[in-house]
């Protein structure tokens, strides 16, 4: 640690291991599942008292609209709870981002509620790492780094409510907050040994609802129009577009009904997941001529409606260039710091869409995270929030 400057080594002093870890506890303990709004309320009201003891000005924020078509090919709206928002120093020169999410995959009527102590130092619980702990990082590296003084940095907070359903009410915001940032921080958990998210491809979800005509099955079924043929024949035609660089995967068909009917309405859910730019175009390419060719072969009508959509991450040079700033100071902490590239998803691609380089996954080391057995080991809370107040305060000089 003799790289460390005194001033970063008092912010690293600074740092609350049993404030972050009480935090992680007790934020755990409350369900904000993302279709849970007043445990999402809850869990924004918590988070706001804790993002007080911050200077600047916070609000909530109305979720953008988001409609989803339902297996009967109407389409309805669903509700999600507040973003929520801080603005520290908007006009110093240096605009950092900072981004998490308050919603968890367990929602109010999911099993796994509880946290509970699996080892010493290995805390099990709903969102410890995804990312209730990767909150407190956040919140207690902003802290060090004002109590040493930071005029010349301002950056936004943004902590959305709807990130593990692709943020569709929150992707505008994300967009609009990162304009004019000169690096953004994201806090999804490391890999359990340290490991973050390098390059991360695309995710671009849909729904085609195709309209048949429905008939008898015994007396005139040559009358009808098969819905639920058409969109099994969708789905065999986009699997069949997979190829290096490209995953198609139809997912789920919607629709049918009793024995004797032709059935007139069936939803295909599909979700593509480009590696890059190209691949992405290919992707939408093929779903355009399998609607065209479908729809002609079957004479049925194909609604695409889209879903949530996550465009691809690459790793450029400002990106390479603020990973390599993030892994010296990690080896001035004595942390290794690596990273390696993935197929999944998170806000981070959002960001980079936006032309901002980002490290997204700036949280606690954990794992099993979307699952029962989510952990978080402990002793990750301070150093990686050591990690964010050094990287922070190189940013600002």
């Amino acid at each position: 640690m003799s790289e460390l400057t005194p001033r970063e080594q008092e912010a690293i002093a600074r740092i609350d291991a049993s404030l972050m870890e009480a935090r992680t506890r007790s934020w755990a303990a409350i369900n904000s599942g993302t279709g849970n709004l007043s445990g999402v309320a809850q869990m924004g009201a918590v988070l706001a008292d804790a993002l007080s003891a911050l200077p600047g000005d916070i609000s909530f924020i109305d979720p953008e609209p988001v409609t989803r078509v339902g297996a009967d090919g109407a389409v309805r709206a669903i509700e999600h709870g507040r973003h929520l928002r801080l603005a520290v120093r908007p006009n110093a020169p240096l605009q950092l981002l900072l981004t998490g999410h308050m919603d968890t995959v367990y929602g109010a009527d999911h099993p796994f509620q509880a946290v509970r102590d699996l080892a010493p130092g290995v805390l099990n619980g709903p969102g410890v790492a995804d990312m209730k702990g990767g909150l407190a990082t956040m919140l207690a590296a902003l802290a060090a780094v004002e109590a040493v003084g930071a005029n010349t940095l301002g950056y936004e907070v943004l902590i959305n409510s709807d990130e593990e359903t692709g943020s569709m009410s929150s992707s505008a915001l994300i967009a609009q907050a990162a304009r004019g940032k000169r690096a953004a921080l994201t806090y999804e958990p490391a890999l359990a040994d340290g490991t973050l998210a390098g390059a991360r491809g695309g995710s671009v979800n849909l729904a085609l609802a195709v309209r048949g005509r429905s008939a008898h099955a015994g007396r005139n079924p040559l009358d009808g129009r098969n819905s639920l043929v058409a969109a099994a024949a969708l789905a065999v035609r986009l699997a069949d577009a997979t190829f290096d660089g490209l995953s198609v995967n139809p997912a789920r068909i919607e629709g049918g009904g009793p024995n004797n009917v032709v059935p007139d309405m069936a939803v295909l859910h599909v979700n593509m997941r480009p590696r890059d730019a190209e691949a992405a175009a290919r992707g939408e390419q093929a779903i355009a001529e399998a609607v065209a060719t479908v729809s002609a072969r079957y004479e049925v009508a194909v609604e695409v409606h889209p879903g949530s959509r996550r465009p691809p991450k690459p790793l450029d040079a400002a990106a390479l260039t603020l990973f390599g700033l993030v892994r010296k100071a990690g080896e001035d902490l004595g942390i290794s710091v690596a990273w390696r590239d993935t197929g999944g998803v998170c806000d981070g691609n959002n960001i980079a869409a936006a032309g901002v380089p980002v490290v997204d996954t700036m949280g606690v080391r954990g794992g099993s995270i979307h699952s029962s057995d989510e952990f978080v080991l402990l002793h990750s809370l301070h150093e990686r929030a050591a990690l964010s107040a050094v990287t922070m305060l190189r940013l600002a000089s």
